[in-house]
């Protein structure tokens, strides 16, 4: 049993979920903030990896990602980095990420390496199911690696319950299908959605990402779900001077 498995077997309400880039705003910092994450009480983590055309992010995971563009992050350098991440971190640690950066990688070196480093589950937006499926589980399966799918309002139950049987963690429900960092809006017809993803009786354990920004979206989120992910909030927070001393009281906002 991983720790993702770990988590969900032990907890399965109100959980929370941060992700920030890697080498934003500055190289060398990664596994200082998943540390301060962890210590501050988030349950897991995602780590973005930077891509320069990432279609799915709104402009604050955007600047992220060209900034650490600029910095020197790459794949290479962010698994240099995780070297340190199991002497510090123990919770689950997940990459997301666009293909493209793992093909040039290789996805079996890409695997590989994120295994050695102690990463939990890969999220890949751009990832077809059928080519997951049918050319790249078993580099996912051998390094004993979760690849998280994304579910939107618009995902057909036919295509919701094929990712339910492919998945081995948990499924990403995006509340909706704009890019990142809007704020989180309970319409009916996204209630009906939720409700319609919790009709099904998945075997997986579901977290809702995209709109969450404090407290009250995520407990909105957490009423449909297992847990909710703040991601371009925080990214935002780390834009701010004296970012490290203020991961603490971030947290404990979103979840007293």
């Amino acid at each position: 049993m991983n720790r993702l498995n770990k988590l969900f077997a032990t907890k399965n309400k109100n959980l929370l979920s941060i992700y920030f880039t890697a080498g934003y705003p500055a190289l060398n910092t990664t596994v200082d903030i998943a540390e301060a994450l962890e210590k501050s009480g988030a349950d897991f983590l995602e780590i973005g990896f930077p891509y320069s055309d990432p279609v799915a992010d709104g402009p604050t995971i955007q600047h992220s990602s060209e900034v650490a563009l600029e910095n020197g992050m790459s794949l290479k350098v962010l698994f240099k980095e995780l070297a340190e991440l199991r002497k510090r971190v123990s919770i689950p640690v997940l990459l997301m990420g666009y293909f493209n950066p793992i093909a040039q990688y290789g996805i079996g070196r890409f695997c590989k390496s994120a295994a050695e480093a102690g990463v939990d589950g890969i999220i890949v937006p751009d990832l077809p199911l059928f080519e997951y499926e049918n050319m790249y589980s078993p580099y996912f399966i051998d390094s004993g690696l979760s690849n998280i799918f994304l579910v939107t309002p618009q995902t057909s139950e036919e295509r919701i319950r094929k990712i339910d049987e492919l998945s081995n963690s948990f499924i990403y429900l995006l509340s909706s299908s704009t890019i990142t960092g809007y704020n989180l809006q309970l319409s009916d017809s996204i209630e009906e959605y939720y409700k319609r993803i919790t009709a099904m009786q998945l075997k997986n354990p579901t977290i809702i990402g995209f709109g969450i920004t404090d407290s009250s979206s995520f407990a909105k989120a957490c009423n449909y779900a297992n847990g909710a992910i703040i991601g371009s909030r925080f990214v935002k927070l780390l834009g701010e001077d004296g970012y490290m001393d203020k991961i603490e009281g971030f947290v404990k906002g979103i979840r007293p």
